[in-house]
């Protein structure tokens, strides 16, 4: 009878543990499907959070192990092109590792109390400067804010409903404030028009010194197809021409002409004193801006380790590569008198790129999704761009390859 009852306790935890997970991972693959419902949004994020305050101290570590690869398994898919799928098992299991270690974090001390602050704390940490598990981002197609206020507040109102227990209707006073049911703030079109091409090239061709010509005629076919539209800006994604652009006299000397004809945004790698630098190139009437990337992605493009460790596994799985470099702070372009705010992929994902804004109102951001998909990796990142899109007030320009292009509007 104990060892049966023994059995039943450890399914119990272990079935809370993936419900919890399922729940606050409901709102990406909702989305994926394109299903972003207000109403059931609410209520499924409402839950997620419950759940995560309510389930044993022990099922927080099979939630937070299910949350992070459900969250983040995409990663894997970048292996392929690395030659290190067989590594995909062994990333997955630590992704799962951390985030159930933080998850089993927040009942260290199991009262309610303190599982209710280390959640709220965790709004402000980013694991490895990995920032893309946001507990805020779960309200983002609801009707509770998605500000630190609002998920404190939905907190508060959780504690008085778990400890009240004659008097739990209070719990819905703090709940009523956290609620948002935002007009949106306008800002009108830029004064330049934009074509954003949509590019969808095999991140297998990407690099490919036989498919090199061709992916290069085609950004010239979209440019000049931008140029008969009128237009007075053409975007390309992230690295859409795979060469240091800087170093290649012939393409840098034909952007520069036909710039005279229409600013041109590209990405591209810029290499300066032996130091590679992912970044953007603005072209406008023969001068060119370069904007550095700010903010690098984690084990993507910087090992986010000491130095002695970087090296070991950057000659190990990275044959030898060295890690980007980045720059100091964003850059704005200046086009038809007005500011736009430079984001290279990862980097428009975090509070970084968007400091010191001033009036600046529009930002282009450019990158390549190619790595990753198919997976749940643009959802994710469409709606981190939506929660920052209003966070900060800003039209966002997302061209893409890989996936859809979006302008996000407050």
């Amino acid at each position: 009878m104990f060892l049966l009852k023994r059995d039943y306790s450890n399914k119990n935890f272990i079935i809370k543990g993936f419900i919890s997970s399922i729940l606050l991972s409901s709102f990406i693959y909702l989305s994926y499907f394109n299903i972003e419902i207000k109403f059931l949004n609410t209520i499924v994020a409402l839950f997620a959070l419950y759940f995560l305050l309510i389930i044993p101290k022990k099922a927080l570590f099979i939630s937070g192990f299910m949350t992070g690869i459900l969250w983040c398994w995409w990663m894997a898919v970048s292996l392929q092109y690395y030659d290190l799928v067989y590594l995909t098992p062994v990333i997955l299991i630590c992704i799962g590792i951390v985030f159930g270690l933080i998850f089993y974090f927040f009942a260290l001390f199991d009262r309610l109390t303190f599982r209710i602050l280390t959640i709220f704390a965790f709004t402000f940490f980013a694991p490895f400067g990995f920032n893309w598990m946001k507990f805020e981002l779960i309200f983002i197609d609801s009707y509770i804010g998605i500000d630190k206020l609002s998920f404190i507040l939905v907190l508060i109102s959780f504690y008085f409903i778990i400890k009240l227990k004659r008097f739990k209707i209070l719990g819905i006073i703090p709940l009523l404030f956290a609620l948002s049911f935002p007009k949106g703030h306008y800002i009108q079109n830029p004064n330049a028009k934009i074509y954003m091409p949509q590019m969808n090239v095999n991140q297998s061709l990407r690099w490919d010194k036989q498919y090199k010509p061709t992916l290069e005629q085609q950004n010239f076919d979209e440019i000049n197809y931008a140029i008969s539209q009128n237009k007075d800006l053409v975007v390309l994604p992230e690295t859409a021409f795979t060469t240091p652009l800087n170093r290649n006299e012939i393409l840098f000397q034909k952007l520069k002409e036909l710039s005279t004809q229409i600013d041109i945004i590209t990405g591209a790698i810029y290499i300066e004193n032996d130091q590679i630098y992912n970044a953007s190139y603005h072209f406008s009437n023969g001068v060119v801006q370069i904007a550095k990337k700010v903010v690098l992605v984690p084990f993507g493009e910087e090992i986010p380790f000491p130095k002695f460790l970087v090296d070991f596994i950057n000659n190990i799985f990275y044959k030898g590569a060295q890690d980007y470099s980045k720059a100091s702070e964003p850059t704005d372009f200046m086009i038809k008198g007005e500011k736009f705010r430079n984001a290279i992929c990862y980097e428009a994902t975090t509070d970084k790129i968007f400091e010191n804004l001033g009036d600046t109102e529009y930002m282009i951001a450019i990158s390549n999704n190619a790595w990753f998909t198919p997976s749940i990796e643009p959802t994710l990142q469409h709606l981190l761009l939506k929660y920052y899109s209003k966070k900060y007030n800003v039209n966002i320009y997302h061209i893409v390859n890989g996936s859809q292009n979006r302008i996000y509007r407050p």
